[in-house]
């Protein structure tokens, strides 16, 4: 890990570009998770699970921080959170389900690293402009030097730079260090803060009291000049913060035990005094809850000041730390108040500040200096005018301050160069002078929007309400409307004005008793499709101020959600998610439960070297076998059931003497569930195989891959995988239920309805090394075919006994061939149960419906030929048709066994049934003047 990161800054200070993504997330510490409690709940409630993973002691991590106080409302309580280190052989998401199956875990979530944001300018691509990178032209423009004319801050001031660390010698710096004079250093924790000699500062990713320089990532000792560099020293340059001090704090490791700390150094600054905390880092993506407690906290139980580096994306994206709540986003700008070339743009932008050619003190020695660029030295300018903003605004809370730096920037968007990026750099560039002097300013912002109903993503045709929270920051406002208005074709708003009326200063209204009323377009909207909605808050006097909220409309899967499951399906043939890090849909819940799939999906192989699927692989990657043909699309209700899905794909079709290494088949998906009583349960999946090659598949092997993560009654999640012959059912379960009141989720399956020769194969994911199929290190092309072609070999029915573990399981059948063009069906219930008697009647039941509501074609019909009664319990009459002659009569069973065959039948006969099991079966009569068939349900 420290490798890494100092790869990372290697490459910044080279000036070379990094691949930022908008759908990437930020990588993570390994093994290392971090929770929530729920409120009134105890660090114990988590041991059985604890064992049952393996994992080390849960740490809390802060547990000295401020509760909330109702003086303040909107704090977060901190002490309830811990973490944990996971054995490398448990997955996070594994651990995740198995502690919020709990239920006394708020949220459990990975560790992210965000990373320093430096991007140096080329000294010489500068020289033509006069003086511009051996002075400090940005002082002029942003009108510092009147300012400190009104304030020059004060010592008492403390600006926390989270960051790599700092060269605490340098002539700019070594006085401007905020020393903690309460804990010499004499190996004691003097202050009983739980830091021995934190003097200076604190190195939160190494846990020692060096934040001193590091050579491998001076991003630190260029932050802390900008903010901090000492005036009046007759060397060098001068700090915007003037008299005010900084506290060092180091995130970045340089000790084989070091990790990323930047969300413990922002608690620690706010702990300690920090009344503005500088960010200048992060990373596209990753948004977490614990972040986002993080920031809460420090703004809000703390009332700091968080400002933070926007990012050098040049997009339009969200980066964060900088786009969460609480935080001043900070974009750049050059010195004529055009947007910096890799500047971030977006509607969460706050403000912009000079972000190229920032001269700043360098580190490498003691008096050297450097020009830089980057939003990361546009972040400590505004960090410093919020110290001095404070100075002169004693009285303002942390928003307040955030709100006067808002309202007193100078707008840019007017100017003919920044016309592309009009309305996303905030409300202008940073004006020092007005900051610190401009009253009777008036903001009211909305601070909290709630989604009803609350999805990560919305369908054509959904219908929304949306509550804001509103609250006046500054001087009291009368006359304040809220109106919303989309910025989208997609998105229609019906009811979208709120008058609040008049507000006191921190006054706050919310509009329950008449929210925003939104309605989605019912069709047209290309997938994956954000919808931007405006909040326009205007005033009696002038006062206007613009804000975004964005919905993701039309996402590239469904959820089917009319009974007890809700599973989603991808147009890529994946189930519950569409990526391995399960960001990408809803997962499969059951009556509300976390979800217990954490990846599944469709699997087709004709060899061991042909296989197509979407997949885990190896190395963390997924195979990329499926593409879409038609979007996944749900209608509710259903021609066939209350809901119905429709998807359509395939893999790529084979050439000869080619790498590719698919089958070639084309996937028409049809789901289907049902809300009546009785069938709650289950959802149906059929897939239309068709050959799309200029070849005879044979055989053609199709299954279903699911991981399953069930808990148990004391939170573990141990199970077991087993094989069910008599209905085709593949079923997991959890080890350890309590009678009589079991977990909803404790049994879970796949039961195959249609299709060829059965099959089943139940994985050990934590099978040791040299096992026939080892999900550890992949899962690889032949272990895929192997899983679907091994049949129902009793060796792999079951997996994870005595005492259960992680598995894996999947549930195929065996379609003898498929010539060019042809196509054939395979059919599987998802199933979801308390019990096991009650999984074998869902299942049961969904064999049923797909008889009588989803009758297969038959393959002749003739008149005379009558079955009854269907559905059937015991006795079976079969009236066969005039001169149909003798005849033979097979029925088979619903993946084609025969269980029942007569010979010699003339014209009618009463089979009897009372030996079978309910489900679907076909009856087939072949007589010397043709074949007929017909489907029966067996009760």
């Amino acid at each position: 890990m420290r490798n890494i990161l100092r790869l990372f800054a290697f490459l910044f200070l080279m000036g070379l570009a990094l691949p930022w993504a908008a759908s990437a997330a930020p990588p993570t510490i390994p093994g290392r998770l971090v929770l929530k409690l729920q409120p009134g709940k105890a660090p114990s409630a988590l041991d059985a699970v604890l064992r049952s993973l393996g994992a080390g002691a849960l740490q809390q991590k802060f547990p000295r921080a401020l509760a909330p106080s109702p003086e303040r409302p909107g704090g977060v309580e901190l002490r309830g959170i811990y973490q944990l280190q996971l054995p490398a052989t448990v997955t996070l998401d594994w651990a995740r389900a198995a502690l919020l199956a709990t239920g006394a875990v708020e949220y459990v979530e990975p560790l992210y690293i965000r990373e320093p944001l430096y991007q140096p300018n080329d000294p010489m691509a500068d020289s033509t402009l006069t003086d511009i990178t051996t002075s400090q032209f940005y002082l002029k423009q942003i009108k510092a030097y009147r300012a400190w004319d009104i304030t020059r801050g004060d010592s008492s001031l403390v600006i926390g730079i989270t960051d790599g660390g700092v060269r605490l010698t340098h002539e700019e710096l070594r006085q401007q260090v905020k020393h903690n004079y309460a804990d010499p250093i004499n190996g004691l924790d003097d202050d009983n803060d739980g830091y021995i000699d934190n003097f200076t500062g604190w190195d939160l990713a190494n846990n020692d009291n060096n934040a001193g320089y590091d050579p491998t990532i001076v991003h630190g000792t260029l932050v802390a000049g900008v903010t901090a560099a000492r005036t009046d020293n007759g060397v060098g340059i001068a700090g915007l913060g003037n008299r005010c001090r900084f506290l060092p704090l180091s995130i970045y490791p340089n000790t084989p035990t070091g990790v990323f700390a930047g969300y413990e150094a922002i608690v620690y600054a706010a702990d300690h005094g920090c009344q503005v905390i500088n960010m200048s880092w992060g990373a596209v993506g990753g948004y977490s809850r614990f972040e986002q407690d993080v920031i809460t906290y420090a703004a809000v139980n703390r009332n700091a000041v968080l400002v933070a580096a926007a990012g050098n994306t040049n997009a339009d994206l969200l980066f964060y730390p900088a786009s969460y709540d609480h935080v001043l986003s900070v974009s750049g700008v050059q010195s004529t108040d055009q947007k910096s070339p890799n500047g971030t743009f977006s509607h969460r932008v706050d403000m912009v500040a000079p972000g190229i050619s920032i001269l700043t003190t360098y580190g490498v020695q003691d008096n050297d200096y450097i020009a830089v660029g980057g939003t990361s030295f546009a972040a400590p300018l505004v960090s410093a005018a919020a110290a001095l903003v404070r100075r002169v605004f004693p009285q303002y809370n942390s928003d307040q301050v955030a709100a006067q730096l808002r309202q007193t920037t100078d707008n840019i968007d007017n100017l003919p160069a920044n016309a592309q990026w009009v309305g996303r750099l905030g409300t202008g560039r940073l004006n020092v002078l007005k900051a610190v002097t401009r009253t009777n300013l008036q903001e009211a912002r909305v601070v909290t929007s709630y989604f009803a109903p609350q999805r990560t993503a919305y369908l054509p045709g959904d219908t929304i309400r949306l509550t804001t929270d509103v609250q006046n920051l500054l001087q009291p406002v009368a006359g304040l409307t809220v109106t919303l208005t989309s910025l989208s074709p997609y998105v229609t708003v019906r009811q979208g004005s709120f008058v609040v009326g008049s507000l006191p200063t921190l006054g706050r209204a919310r509009n329950t008793a008449a929210p925003f009323r939104l309605a989605v377009a019912a069709s047209g909207i290309p997938l994956n499709t954000t919808a931007t909605l405006r909040y326009r808050l205007t005033a009696t006097g002038g006062f206007q101020l613009d804000q975004y909220v964005d919905l993701v409309l039309n996402p590239d899967y469904v959820v089917l959600d009319a009974n007890d499951l809700a599973l989603t399906l991808t147009s890529r043939g994946n189930l519950a998610y569409d990526n391995l890090a399960g960001t990408v849909g809803a997962g499969l819940t059951y009556r509300g439960s976390s979800n217990i799939l954490s990846e599944g999906g469709l699997l087709l192989a004709t060899s061991a070297t042909r296989v197509s699927d979407r997949l885990r692989t190896s190395g963390g990657q997924s195979r990329q076998s499926f593409f879409s043909l038609a979007q996944a699309t749900r209608q509710q209700p259903g021609p066939r059931a209350t809901q119905e899905a429709r998807v359509v794909f395939q893999d790529t079709v084979p050439v000869a003497g080619s790498r590719v290494r698919s089958v070639g088949v084309r996937v028409r998906q049809r789901a289907y569930a049902y809300a009546a009583a009785g069938l709650r349960d289950f959802v149906l999946l059929e897939y239309s195989l068709k050959n799309i090659t200029a070849d005879t598949l044979k055989p053609l092997y199709a299954g279903i891959f699911t991981d399953w993560d069930l808990p148990n009654s004391d939170g573990a999640a141990r199970n077991v995988a087993t094989w069910d012959s008599a209905r085709t059912l593949g079923y997991a379960y959890a080890v350890g239920q309590t009678a009589p009141q079991p977990l909803p989720t404790a049994y879970a399956g796949i039961r195959l309805l249609r299709g060829g020769t059965p099959a089943v194969y139940s994985i050990d994911n934590g099978a040791p090394v040299g096992s026939a199929v080892r999900l550890a290190d992949g899962f690889s092309l032949a272990e895929k075919f192997l899983t679907l072609s091994n049949g129902t070999a009793r060796a792999q029915r079951t997996a994870g006994l005595p005492n259960g573990a992680d598995v894996s399981q999947v549930v195929g059948t065996r379609v003898a061939r498929l010539a060019p063009g042809d196509s054939t069906t395979v059919t599987f219930a998802v199933l979801v149960a308390p019990t096991l008697p009650q999984l074998q009647a869902s299942a049961d039941a969904a064999a049923s419906v797909y008889a009588t509501l989803l009758p297969a074609r038959a393959a002749a019909s003739a008149a005379g030929f009558n079955v009854y009664p269907n559905p059937a319990a015991g006795r079976l009459r079969v009236e066969l048709p005039a001169q149909f002659g003798l005849a033979t009569l097979w029925l088979n069973n619903a993946v084609g066994q025969t269980v029942l065959k007569q010979t010699g039948v003339e014209k009618a006969i009463e089979l009897n049934l009372t030996s079978l099991g309910p489900g679907l079966y076909v009856l087939r009569a072949q007589g010397a003047n043709g074949l007929v068939t017909r489907n029966v349900v067996v009760r």
